[in-house]
């Protein structure tokens, strides 16, 4: 193997590593390589399906961490008020309106799920925000619960509540395609934790909410999900149906997933209130791997207090699922926020923020914290990102490999056939290095929460957007005002860095514009009382989008 192999070949591959050796390191080096080479062959030759996770698995938590203390326990805030004349009206309520109509015996889960139904007919086929609709499954599933409510009983907040699932949680008998063209028919034989999760919290399932294909931007193989504020973009992603879904009104609530972005990024476009959980708290067994180490599962709802209430139900550890750990989670909607320090990098809101950011921050000073400007070390934080490709190369090798990826819709420079392709060229060494980079990661960011509850900024704030990710600190994406800009282009990683789309030109559209709030490790109850006094504070999350358009 290695007599066709020369210094010349060796010379040009250090190019794209970056290196550079002697000539005479080359001639020594060539001997050497067969070894290696065979080796990584005859890995390649044993199939790893994407359900084999890796060995090594990634924790959060530092060293001297301490697990917040106390029972998992939700307290809600108060009783909804009667039930709104207009299906429509109806369809947009929060969470914590349909479960308290439905609880009082105001409307039916059968009502209310015919509703979401009748919604999804007349405004999907714009959206494409559904993948799979489970029309027949929902009514069966509504009298279910509307039988347990004539019976006295009821399954907790989401009892009879009709919800949208990202199509990359297995569902037993229903198509889970990943959004991507090789896998549009595979046809699961058990269901995730999460779909178990939700059946046994008295969800019913509409149907399955569009990704990206592979988790990664808006196209998939059956259309481009739109943004239900201007239909002319993408409602970006990965978990585009569930934000496209929600902020329409063509569901309770949705279930979305994120590994750099796909609940925060979606929510920012489509104006809805995504909660991305701290690392490990949501069993991600059953559900699509792309980057093992930093996969999570989060509510995409239309309220702050919508996503406590989902939260509770998705909460819990899984022996399952090898990054899972099992924590409390706590949060009483009508704790104060009176003695909470809230932080912000000064310089997230300078050049580049919005007149929508700058507000934001205006409102949570006036909420009666204590806020305070923090900084953050200069590390190359951005550099983590290959972590992401190497994991998500390592995933669909097979695609890449056997030339299946040239099935994939979406083949810009940003797209996933291209970015698995080039990470084959990523090397090992700089990879162990790069896990190092993110302990350094973990203690900066450890350390600048230390002095406070919770930290405020733009959507891009600083690298707070990969930073966070990295290290598994739960981020809160809420609706903070409203832009009239024009029609954006997709999200991409093209050359190496994250962009969330740029304006195009053209007519103009008034957009939703939001805030995000990073919190502590396993303590999203407090993040979220913060969340919900913002929100009444800003006074922007009941607006609806205008349609047809």
């Amino acid at each position: 193997m290695t007599k066709d192999i020369t210094t010349s070949d060796i010379a040009a591959a250090e190019k794209l590593m970056g290196i550079d050796y002697t000539p005479a390191e080359r001639e020594q080096m060539i001997g050497n390589l067969e070894g290696q080479m065979l080796s990584a062959q005859a890995r390649r030759a044993v199939k790893l399906d994407n359900g084999t996770p890796m060995a090594c698995k990634f924790d959060p938590r530092l060293a001297g961490f301490v697990m917040p203390h106390g029972q998992s326990m939700v307290t809600r805030s108060h009783v909804a008020p009667d039930l709104p004349a207009s299906d429509e009206d109806i369809a947009f309520a929060p969470l914590t309106h349909l479960s308290y109509w439905i609880g009082a015996g105001q409307i039916t889960s059968r009502r209310l799920t015919q509703i979401y139904l009748a919604r999804i007919e007349a405004l999907n086929p714009k959206l494409e925000c559904y993948a799979t609709i489970t029309a027949d499954l929902a009514l069966v599933e509504a009298d279910a619960m509307d039988a347990l409510t004539r019976a006295g009983s009821n399954l907790g907040p989401l009892h009879g509540i009709p919800y949208g699932l990202k199509d990359l949680f297995d569902t037993k008998g229903i198509a889970t395609g990943w959004g991507a063209e090789p896998f549009q028919h595979n046809m699961p034989d058990s269901d995730a934790a999460v779909t178990r999760k939700m059946r046994a919290a008295g969800a019913v399932l509409l149907g399955k909410t569009t990704l990206g294909a592979l988790a990664y931007n808006d196209v998939w193989y059956g259309g481009w999900t739109r943004n239900p504020w201007n239909l002319n973009e993408g409602s970006s992603g990965s978990s585009a149906g569930s934000a496209s879904a929600t902020g329409a009104g063509l569901c309770g609530f949705s279930i979305g997933t994120e590994t750099l972005g796909s609940i925060t990024s979606p929510s920012q476009r489509c104006g809805t209130t995504g909660l991305r959980p701290t690392f490990g708290r949501v069993s991600r067994a059953g559900a699509m791997a792309l980057c093992w180490s930093l996969d999570k599962v989060g509510p995409i709802c239309r309220s702050v207090e919508d996503t406590a209430l989902v939260l509770a139900a998705l909460n819990g550890g899984d022996p399952a699922d090898r990054g899972s750990i099992d924590a409390p989670f706590v949060f009483d909607a009508k704790k104060g926020i009176e003695d909470m320090v809230l932080g912000y990098l000064p310089e997230a809101f300078g050049e580049g923020a919005t007149d929508v950011d700058r507000a934001a921050l205006e409102t949570a000073k006036s909420l009666g914290i204590k806020v305070v400007e923090v900084s953050i070390p200069d590390l190359p934080y951005g550099a983590l990102m290959n972590i992401l490709y190497a994991e998500a190369g390592a995933a669909f090798e097979e695609l890449t490999l056997t030339d299946a990826d040239d099935t994939l819709t979406w083949q810009d420079e940003g797209a996933w056939p291209n970015t698995m392709r080039k990470a084959r060229f990523l090397s090992a060494v700089d990879h162990v290095n790069l896990d190092r980079l993110r302990y350094r990661v973990m203690q900066a960011v450890g350390e600048m929460m230390s002095g406070m509850d919770a930290l405020i900024g733009p959507f891009m704030t600083g690298p707070m957007l990969v930073a966070s990710n990295f290290t598994g600190h739960p981020c809160l994406h809420l609706r903070a005002g409203f832009e009239q800009v024009p029609t954006r282009s997709a999200a991409s990683l093209g050359a190496g860095k994250l962009t969330t789309g740029d304006a195009m030109g053209g007519d103009t559209f008034r957009v939703p514009q939001g805030i995000s709030l990073w919190g502590h490790l396993f303590d999203e109850g407090p993040l979220l009382n913060l969340g919900m006094a913002l929100e009444k504070a800003l006074g922007v999350a009941s607006e609806r989008p205008d349609f047809p358009q």
